[in-house]
């Protein structure tokens, strides 16, 4: 009977909200409906059997009719309100550290300058063992008991106990939450003398700062190119996508136009304010960009402006506008799609539901395209034109200019099965907590780590041993491929009632079956050898890649986030592939079409 109910509230609802809609204003009374979903719930009300949590009931409905008309018009609660924001807004009220969770204990990893927890002496290395005289440690302990504990109302107090190595006492603090700034950018360096790096996380309201700052110190070091890597950012505000992509355009260039049934067209056009219009230019994105990375790479795709290396991003072209509810929950509801400045609008499909919009991914690796550019098919309806008569195409994404390939061998089994039981953060973690000051000694700023630091054998041995203790052993050989090849072999022999028919005797069956099964034996060490010398050419690669994870998980907590990516950076192919390109003046201009 409740769920009865609960589609008849659904249904109601969504009659109520196609008024949002000029086109089918004509084929019904607004007054009609809203008088119908009012007579619905009186009745709920007073005639229904039992109690009902009414504004559940009506959150519900809203929730499952917004999933019916996109996948991006979302209802948002009160409560869950300003955690979706803050990564956005770029601060939150907090203890300034960043934590992992080891072995039931939390360890703080990084302690963020002129932070509260530094300005009370608060180390990277600490374990915090108690929270206002409460233990921190145990079963119970997650991501949302730290968060829930440490963030809180700026200018309260929080007591936090910690045990630092080489000490014989518990420390205690008392720290005074502060505004915590969040940055969008995870690196900037300079790639070659001449060409720097930047990596945008999302786009934030800080992100156009931190752009700029680090435009400024990128320059100041000889840049005169850039490599922007947008892979896996999904997004975020648009304006600020707009501002960025000014940066790179001369004026008066078209960088978006937005359009929906009830939302006029409207232009966003660049100004004068670029802070690099000049210089080679590439971004890079994969599947996971979405949205605001859209926006940009596909305004510098359609003015030849730079080039565009990667996969296909992700397809959002959908503008969404919060609307406020009475008790403070928002509707984020889909307005308007987006448009490139050639007229592309690259949202991918929606019409299959939820679950296959969200299951994108697997399509495009189950088919291939991840792999080959080749597998990728656009009709020849969604063709446009660049500013250069290049073929871009619209309708699921941007597809880059050059296609990097997902490489496929630097993942092996071992490594999945590692990273799934999240040996590669333990050890680090433990490597760096028994050796930070150590490793800070020999190695006092990252330049000489980056150098001097060797993934030797030793030290991958010592990695082994901690995945073998996790349960990961290396295997040259899928046994379990061998086991089912014999099960196979087994079920055959005994589901073959013609054996007893050609063989008279249990002699002759017996010399049959040995003959047979010698030649099954030779078979499983064809396989066999195969499969090792497959497993071994895939692992050389695998444990090559493997061991600059770790060194750059370890420069990460030894020093910052920018250190990973300046080690990820040498096995990394489509940050090669960039640079490569951006060095080679001819091959450039070519790809451009120049």
């Amino acid at each position: 009977m409740p769920n009865k109910r609960n589609i008849l509230i659904y249904a109601i609802i969504a009659i109520v909200m196609v008024c949002f809609s000029k086109a089918n204003a004509q084929d019904y009374d607004p007054k009609k409906t809203d008088q119908k979903i009012n007579y619905a719930l009186q009745l709920i009300r007073f005639a229904y059997v039992d109690k009902v949590d009414e504004p559940k009931l009506v959150q519900d409905a809203i929730v499952n009719m917004l999933k019916e008309m996109d996948p991006h018009s979302v209802y948002i609660s009160k409560e869950e309100l300003d955690k979706m924001n803050e990564p956005l807004v770029g601060n939150f009220d907090g203890i300034g550290v960043q934590f992992q969770i080891l072995n039931d204990t939390i360890y703080v990893v990084d302690v963020i300058t002129g932070g509260p927890s530094e300005k009370v002496g608060i180390m990277a290395g600490d374990r915090i063992t108690a929270i206002d005289d409460k233990p921190a440690t145990g079963d119970s302990i997650n991501n949302s008991y730290v968060f829930s504990r440490l963030r809180g109302k700026k200018g309260t107090l929080v007591k936090v106990s910690v045990l630092r190595k080489n000490k014989n006492r518990i420390l205690d603090f008392s720290i005074t939450r502060d505004k915590i700034p969040l940055t969008s950018i995870d690196a900037t360096f300079m790639a070659t003398p001449e060409v720097g790096y930047i990596r945008l996380d999302r786009f934030s309201r800080t992100s156009m700062d931190e752009f700029r700052v680090a435009l400024t110190n990128l320059k100041a070091q000889g840049m005169k190119d850039l490599i922007f890597d947008l892979r896996g950012n999904s997004g975020g505000f648009m304006d600020i996508a707009i501002d960025l992509a000014d940066e790179f355009l001369t004026t008066d260039k078209l960088i978006v136009y937005t359009e929906g049934l009830s939302s006029p067209k409207q232009e966003y056009k660049s100004t004068t304010k670029g802070g690099f219009e000049k210089g080679k230019l590439v971004i890079i994105i994969d599947e996971g960009s979405a949205s605001a990375s859209e926006i940009v790479s596909g305004a510098v795709q359609d003015w030849d402006r730079g080039l565009v290396v990667g996969r296909r991003s992700f397809g959002k072209g959908l503008v969404q506008r919060p609307f406020d509810l009475p008790d403070g929950s928002v509707i984020r509801l889909t307005t308007a799609r987006y448009h490139t400045p050639t007229g592309r609008c690259i949202q991918k499909s929606y019409s299959d539901g939820l679950d296959n919009y969200y299951s994108d991914f697997m399509k495009r690796y189950n088919s291939g395209e991840l792999l080959s550019a080749d597998k990728i098919k656009f009709p020849d309806s969604l063709k446009y034109q660049t500013n250069n008569k290049r073929i871009v195409y619209g309708g699921g994404g941007i597809m880059p200019d050059i296609f990097i390939p997902m490489d496929t061998s630097k993942i092996n089994d071992y490594f999945i099965d590692v990273r799934r039981k999240n040996v590669l953060n333990d050890f680090t973690m433990d490597f760096i907590d028994n050796k930070r000051e150590e490793l800070l000694k020999k190695y006092p700023d990252f330049k000489k780590f980056q150098s001097d630091f060797m993934m030797d054998k030793e030290f991958m041995n010592q990695f082994a041993k901690a995945a073998e203790k996790a349960g990961v052993k290396k295997n040259s050989i899928n046994a379990e491929k061998i086991n089912l090849m014999l099960n196979q072999y087994l079920q055959k022999i005994k589901s073959d009632t013609t054996l007893t028919l050609k063989y008279n005797n249990y002699n002759d069956l017996a010399s049959y079956l040995a003959s047979d099964f010698e030649n099954f034996k030779n078979e499983i060490t064809t396989y066999a050898k195969n499969e090792d010398e497959t497993n071994f050419k895939a692992s050389e690669n695998s444990d090559k890649f493997m061991a600059y994870q770790l060194k750059a998980l370890i420069a990460r907590n030894l020093y910052d986030m920018n250190s990973y990516y300046q080690i990820i950076k040498d096995i990394d192919d489509a940050y090669l592939k960039a640079v490569e390109i951006i060095q080679n003046d001819k091959l450039f201009d070519k790809l451009k079409g120049k």
